[in-house]
């Protein structure tokens, strides 16, 4: 028989799913802290409804993640300022820091790695390369 505790955890990852994003909400959904996977789609997108219930799955996987969707039919301005030409997108913030961005459907596997390796990220490392970035752009 389950542990009371672990049958509740269990029961909120199932609950767990994604969010909405729109141009009210993107900018401070992403700026937070903490990661956050970004999945700009449309409906009529093969590739997008494929790697819809992946995403949906690490939703409910890491409840520790904001997962956030973004429908590119319905916010094509938010699309265009983050530079979407390709769906599906994929986009990690973590920290309010753009630490990953690619086109294309992921697998299951391939995208836990992802998620993985998001996590396992130096981020000190990371702003101190943001900051030479930006030295080197002035």
């Amino acid at each position: 028989m389950k542990h009371p505790a672990e049958f509740r955890l269990n029961e909120e990852k199932k609950n767990m799913s994604t969010i909405t994003l729109t141009k009210e909400n993107f900018e401070s959904t992403i700026t937070g802290e903490g990661i956050t996977f970004v999945d700009f789609w449309a409906e009529w997108c093969g590739p997008c409804r494929m790697f819809a219930p992946v995403f949906e799955d690490a939703s409910g996987n890491y409840p520790e993640i904001t997962f956030g969707k973004v429908d590119t039919e319905d916010q094509q301005e938010l699309a265009a300022a983050a530079g979407i030409s390709s769906i599906p997108t994929l986009m990690a913030f973590r920290d309010g820091i753009l630490v990953f961005s690619q086109p294309g459907a992921l697998p299951a596997p391939s995208f836990a790695e992802l998620i993985d390796a998001v996590v396992a990220l130096d981020m000190e490392e990371v702003r101190a390369e943001v900051a030479k970035q930006q030295v080197n752009q002035d």
